[in-house]
C-alpha cells in the first residue's frame, strides 16, 4: 500500500503540497517530543526547507537558504542539523546526489527506495516490501551483514514521461 506522499506526486493538481509540509513538519515534531531529543530552531527550519519541494538537495544549498534566516549559519551548523534529522529518520540522504530528501514515512524504521526523475530532480520515497523482502533473502543468503540499505533508482517520472510524449506527439 502506497503511503499519501507516494500515492501523489507532487506534479499532480491533487497534491496539496502545504499539507505535505505541514504533516511533515508536526510528525517531526510529535517524534522528537517522544523521543525526548529537541527540534532546535536550526533543525525545523533545515528541515522545512528540505520539505520546500519533492527534490533532494544540497547541503550548501540549504546554507545559502538558511543565511537571511540564520545569519551566523555554517557549514558546520547545517551539517550537525542533517546528522541529527537523519538519524531521527525524518531525512534521507540521496547518496548518488549527495543530497537529502523528507522522509514520507518517518513514524517507523524502514528501508528505503527511492525514484528519482533525471529531468525534474523530484524524488519519490516507495516502500516496496516485496522488493525489500526479496533484497534482504539474497544478503542473508550471502551471510553479508548491512549497516544501512537503500536503493536509488534514476529514470524518468511518470508526470515527465507524460510531457514528453505529448510535446513530440
Amino acid at each position: 500500500m502506497n503511503t499519501p506522499a507516494e500515492a501523489s506526486h507532487s506534479h499532480s493538481s491533487e497534491h496539496d503540497h502545504k499539507k505535505c509540509v505541514s504533516e511533515a513538519l508536526g510528525t517531526a515534531e510529535r517524534l522528537c517530543v517522544v523521543r525526548g531529543v529537541q527540534l532546535t530552531p536550526i533543525r525545523h527550519q533545515v528541515l522545512e526547507l528540505i520539505w520546500d519541494s519533492h527534490k533532494a538537495v544540497k547541503a550548501y544549498e540549504l546554507l545559502d537558504r538558511i543565511k537571511p534566516l540564520q545569519n551566523a549559519a555554517k557549514p558546520a551548523t547545517i551539517y550537525r542539523a542533517l546528522d541529527f534529522l537523519i538519524e531521527q529518520g525524518l531525512i534521507h540522504r540521496v547518496e548518488s546526489l549527495n543530497a537529502f530528501v523528507g522522509c514520507s514515512c518517518s513514524g517507523h524504521q524502514h528501508e528505503q527506495l527511492l525514484l528519482i526523475c533525471n529531468n525534474c530532480q523530484e524524488v519519490e520515497e516507495r516502500s516496496a516490501p516485496d522488493v525489500m523482502q526479496a533484497l534482504s533473502q539474497e544478503i542473508k543468503q550471502a551471510d553479508f551483514i548491512v549497516h544501512s540499505k537503500a536503493i536509488e533508482i534514476h529514470g524518468i517520472c511518470a508526470t515527465c514521461a507524460q510531457t514528453m510524449s505529448s510535446e513530440q506527439a
